[in-house]
């Protein structure tokens, strides 16, 4: 195995790995449970500080 060929097998594992990380990430920030956070967090810059 040379090193061009070794590169070509990292930059698909690679691949596979970052799709599956935003996968994850997509199916974590979509999930109804989150909703209400995700809404208060979104008011956070127009709250007043009370």
């Amino acid at each position: 195995m040379n090193l061009v060929a070794f590169q070509e097998i990292l930059g698909s594992i690679w691949s596979v790995w970052a799709f599956l990380i935003f996968g994850l990430i997509v199916f974590w920030a979509w999930r109804p449970a989150n909703r209400r956070r995700f809404e208060q967090d979104a008011r956070i810059p127009l709250d007043d500080g009370q």
